[in-house]
């Protein structure tokens, strides 16, 4: 078995692996044709895996346009046979060792009845011990949540006022002071390696010059006294607009705030943005998140499955 990048004469047959609504294929074929001429895959991110002449299997590394290195692995497709968790496994690894720094995470997308269908649990299984094989051992599970107009656009809070701030030194400590306690699995393993005030930095470093949401958009929230209750980061992703992040300090836990940033991000994104689609998702253990999002009239639609190296 040969494991390489992809060359020019491979195309059609890798698009072949990249059947629409396949678990584990975030790019389908159309997909990634479209990915291949923005930039968002390259033919140095994507890995085959070739056996006389044949493919047996293929993985995409996902970027922003410019990226000097991957962001993601969102695909793993690979022919149905006996071997194919050994071929997709040293796949990923001969990939791996190309890679600087630390290895890019797997996202799986999957249905939100994943653990009740045998043929979805079938799917991850294979893609999931590959993954474990080639070093990516740790797992988060999060919910994927949808709004759309239909669900109405919503008022304004009343409780909180919302105001601009232009500084980035502001934002970079909400981000340091919301890590004590959060519930979100990256940022607190993030902090857990390289410090709350880096992760912190890294955090506003990564909305501000990697997500394509408009600066202007971002929020501080304060109370009627004018204390700092948190913050509101709406944004957007290549394929459509999100929340960002949001935010509420560990002294201002307990009243609900939760609610009124996640009711002024939707706004914001529904009004100033123009957005009809909001998407977000949350790690399965935080539940205060998943409660604002019902409430709100967000859709659980899917679930995405993140497997990352410790």
């Amino acid at each position: 078995m040969i494991f390489r990048t992809l060359a020019e004469s491979d195309l059609p047959r890798v698009l072949a692996l990249l059947p629409a609504g396949q678990l584990g294929v975030w790019a389908s074929a159309d997909a990634y044709r479209e990915g291949l001429a923005k930039g968002e895959y390259r033919p140095e991110w994507t890995w085959v895996a070739e056996e006389a002449g044949e493919l047996h299997a293929v993985a995409l590394w996902w970027g922003n346009p410019g990226d000097a290195r991957p962001g993601a692995l969102d695909t793993l497709s690979a022919v149905a046979s006996d071997g194919r968790t050994d071929f997709a496994a040293g796949l990923l690894t001969a990939a791996h060792a190309t890679f600087e720094g630390t290895l890019p995470d797997f996202h799986i997308l999957l249905p939100a009845d994943w653990r009740e269908r045998p043929d979805a649990v079938a799917d991850l299984g294979w893609r999931q011990e590959a993954a474990r094989r080639a070093g990516l051992t740790v797992s988060v599970e999060r919910l994927r949540y949808e709004w759309t107009r239909e669900s109405g656009v919503p008022a304004p809070p009343r409780r909180l006022r919302f105001r601009h701030e232009a500084d980035d030194e502001v934002f970079v400590d909400l981000f340091r002071r919301v890590l004590d306690g959060t519930l979100d699995a990256a940022s607190r393993a993030g902090a857990d390696t390289v410090g709350a005030q880096a992760q912190a930095r890294a955090d506003v470093a990564f909305y501000r010059d990697s997500m394509p949401g408009e600066r202007s958009w971002w929020r501080v929230a304060e109370d009627a006294d004018g204390r700092t209750v948190g913050f509101a980061l709406p944004s957007r992703n290549t394929g459509s607009h999100v929340v960002g992040y949001l935010g509420v300090l560990p002294e201002q836990r307990g009243h609900g705030y939760v609610d009124d940033l996640l009711t002024e991000i939707t706004r914001i994104l529904a009004e100033e943005a123009g957005a009809e689609v909001v998407r977000a998702d949350t790690d399965l253990p935080n539940r205060p998140m998943a409660a604002a999002f019902d409430r709100l009239g967000y859709r659980n639609f899917a679930r995405r499955l993140v497997l990352s190296a410790p």
